[in-house]
């Protein structure tokens, strides 16, 4: 199982549309990329308080390497090209396992 994650940092001046992002943009993640799963975490607060580090993380779960690389050759271009639609940032993107 290999793990993307996808970052986006909270600035006092960034945009982020979560109803966009839950409404549309997760929606077309699942259906280009065909991941076993997608798990997204809104930033509320650290232990101190806000402010938070991130606005939003979205970590999305492929059974193989070849599978992440395969669907993020077909499809990549249009996942990323649709985020200027929901936010400003430019997001950290990083592969695990």
């Amino acid at each position: 199982m290999v793990t993307l994650s996808v970052l986006y940092p909270k600035t006092s001046a960034s945009r982020f549309d979560h109803d966009y992002y839950r409404d549309t943009h997760t929606p077309l993640v699942k259906s280009r990329l065909a991941p076993e799963s997608i798990t997204i975490l809104r930033g509320l607060s650290t232990p101190d308080g806000p402010p938070v580090t991130y606005e939003l993380m979205a970590l999305i779960s492929f059974t193989t390497l070849a599978h992440l690389q395969s669907a993020l050759a077909t499809h990549g271009p249009e996942v990323i090209g649709d985020i200027p639609n929901f936010t400003d940032v430019q997001p950290i993107i990083q592969i695990n396992e």
